[in-house]
């Protein structure tokens, strides 16, 4: 984190918990967290010689959260540190701030300060229309954990919607595996040399608004973001030493997204469709599908749910950031069995319809008690080309053990 990300961390931790400590003696304090160690299982061998040919890569997490409530709860700090130790990748032992925020709540409207996350979106396999935080991705390669960003969200709650308005002063690079640890891809990424549009780099402020409403069965979002993409396009560069390597580059964008879920019975009709320019041509990409559940099966207390979704993505790749999810078809199915553990399975694959990779997906879990989980993930990709985009990545399929404790 470099000197300038350290100012601004301080001022909005400052700002978040400045308004706190005057009604401490009057307010209501509450801290909770999780602790959990994990293992990842690599079946085959890596692909290139310079990744560390490791079976079992353990590591450990810590993530309190502390919370502090006062004024009837309308005014909340939260607190929430992470941290990582892993055993390999040096880049996937790292810290963050994922909350350090205060919230007002007020009849009709509410302001979140400080470092924050926000999740948009409907759909199971690819979440197009999610935004406002960026990807922490030595920690999956499923796109789903975020990095707090920092921000000024203000949300205006009306009986025709709520809208919500973002300032976001202050961007945050995806992280990425370090050089020689699996799931780097093909080429390490060099992340200490990226290179922006702006001219303030890593200090432009970027701006949101978006409009959300339930109209009978229908939940509708409409979006709007300007500012610099969470999705680096790649270039090839070259070392001093002679080692190829990718090196990141962030574009200014703008995106116009729409979400919708439709819901009737037992079924959800899901639609994320997004516009974006700033990379090349605009295009236009899409996510669309169902999830049907059946009740109770076999009379028991047990739910089956059948997922299905077709995604589409029109990007130039010679301009654009790539994406794997360009022509894909997605076939899953969740069973939750609402008994006292929780009790849920979730199972997919991914079929890339142009070149016929795979990619399987399994994750399982379960309460012990009631502080102890068990959690168990795998990412396995029986069948990818040479000459797939994901042909990086074709020889590191793992099986993730998750054991956590929560207090």
């Amino acid at each position: 984190m470099n000197l300038s990300w350290r100012r601004l961390f301080a001022v909005l931790i400052t700002l978040a918990i400045g308004g706190a400590l005057p009604c401490a003696a009057s307010g209501e304090w509450d801290f909770s967290g999780v602790v959990f160690g994990e293992v990842r299982t690599f079946p085959e061998k890596p692909r290139f010689a310079s990744q560390a040919n490791t079976t079992f890569s353990p590591s450990l997490v810590i993530q309190p959260e502390l919370v502090y409530e006062w004024n009837d709860r309308r005014d909340r700090v939260t607190i929430e540190p992470f941290l990582r130790l892993d055993a390999h990748d040096d880049h996937r032992t790292h810290a963050d701030l994922r909350e350090a925020s205060w919230l007002h709540q007020a009849d009709d409207w509410d302001l979140v300060v400080g470092i924050s996350k926000v999740f948009w979106g409907v759909t199971e396999s690819r979440h197009l229309v999610d935004i406002i935080n960026q990807t922490d991705q030595v920690e999956d390669i499923d796109i789903e954990d975020k990095l707090g960003q920092p921000m000024v969200n203000l949300n205006l709650i009306q009986d025709w919607g709520t809208v919500s308005l973002f300032v976001l002063p202050g961007f945050r690079e995806r992280t990425f595996p370090d050089d020689d640890a699996r799931l780097r891809g093909l080429l390490p990424v060099d992340v200490n040399h990226p290179s922006f549009e702006s001219d303030a780099e890593g200090l432009h402020v970027d701006y949101a608004a978006r409009w959300a409403h339930t109209v009978d069965e229908w939940d509708i979002g409409v979006a709007h973001f300007y500012g610099t993409t969470r999705q680096p396009f790649f270039r090839r560069s070259t070392r001093p030493s002679g080692q190829m390597v990718f090196i990141p580059r962030y574009d200014l964008i703008h995106q116009t997204s729409l979400d919708l879920q439709y819901t009737t019975g037992a079924w959800l009709w899901k639609l994320e469709a997004i516009v974006r320019s700033g990379h090349g041509d605009p295009f236009f990409a899409s996510v669309a599908g169902f999830e049907y559940t059946f009740f109770q099966i076999f009379e028991s207390t047990a739910d089956l749910g059948v997922l299905a979704e077709y995604q589409y993505d029109g990007r130039d790749l010679g301009a654009a950031p790539f994406t794997l999810n360009d022509d894909d078809f997605f076939i899953g199915a969740r069973v939750t069995l609402n008994d006292e553990q929780d009790t849920a399975l979730l199972a997919g694959t991914i079929i890339d319809r142009n070149v016929g990779s795979v990619l399987l997906f399994v994750e399982a879990e379960r309460r012990l008690s009631g502080h102890w989980k068990l959690e168990v993930e795998s990412r396995l990709f029986p069948y990818v080309p040479y000459d797939d985009l994901a042909a990086g990545f074709r020889n590191d399929g793992f099986i993730t053990t998750r054991l956590s404790y929560f207090f």
